[in-house]
């Protein structure tokens, strides 16, 4: 079965492939606390997933990803590896001008890890300026509410590995996933002023690692929130990437 994924192949399926196509897929993440009963390679796991399941819909190339992100605020949390966001920034600069010299003009970022979006973003446009590349990105747990805003039950359900992160893992890696463990966490802290951005720990708002109600996840609502952002991330790649550049 032929691949989409650069790492899986010899150097001359990629030479054949980069001839049929000029748009690669980069996920980006974390690895870090997400519950009890989650992994810690939650977001890069999503993400990979994300960028697979889009690149067999657009023929795009799914290229190399960094399993860790900018996470200090979560260093409280056994497990917790985090990188500085210069550093993240560097290396997908690194990956980026390798596929552009390989000629690819096309990138899209799946990113599902908050922290990483502005270097990645301020990284996308800085292409645009000195390449010409036409790229795009998504934060995928910011993403996800405005397609998704019927399927949940609780009053929070994209808090931190909460019922939406919960689900889209139980559709996509249910072996990975604990439901015993799974807890129903408020948040320890009430924000008075949420649209206004504070820097304070995360574990001083939850103590679990989850923020919101796990339990309410189920695959079934995880499988048609990742229907609904593959669909329209691919047709975005398909309409306004590839379509552009023929």
């Amino acid at each position: 079965m032929r691949t989409n994924i650069v790492s899986e192949m010899s150097w001359v399926e990629f030479d054949q492939r980069r001839k049929e196509t000029n748009t690669v897929i980069l996920p980006s993440g974390a690895t870090e606390v997400y519950g009890p009963h989650l992994p810690m390679g939650s977001d890069i796991l999503v993400s990979r997933k994300i960028a697979e399941l889009v690149a067999e819909q657009t023929g795009a190339l799914v290229g190399p990803s960094l399993e860790v992100g900018q996470s200090y605020d979560l260093n409280a949390f056994p497990g917790t590896i985090a990188t500085r966001s210069s550093h993240l920034k560097a290396v997908y600069r690194d990956i980026c001008e390798g596929f552009i010299k390989w000629g690819f003009q096309n990138i899209f970022i799946v990113n599902s890890h908050v922290a990483n979006t502005q270097p990645l973003n301020e990284l996308m446009d800085e292409l645009r300026q000195e390449h010409g590349v036409n790229g795009g990105l998504i934060a995928f747990w910011q993403y996800i509410p405005g397609l998704t805003q019927d399927l949940w039950e609780t009053d929070t359900p994209h808090g931190h590995a909460s019922e939406a992160g919960t689900s889209v893992l139980l559709h996509l890696f249910p072996e990975l996933v604990d439901m015993s463990k799974a807890v129903n966490s408020p948040a320890l802290i009430e924000d008075p002023y949420p649209r206004i951005t504070v820097y304070t720990d995360f574990i001083e708002y939850t103590k679990t690692g989850t923020l919101g109600d796990a339990t309410k996840g189920t695959a079934e609502k995880g499988a048609e929130t990742v229907k609904r952002a593959v669909d329209e991330i691919s047709a975005f790649i398909n309409e306004c990437m590839i379509s552009k550049k023929q």
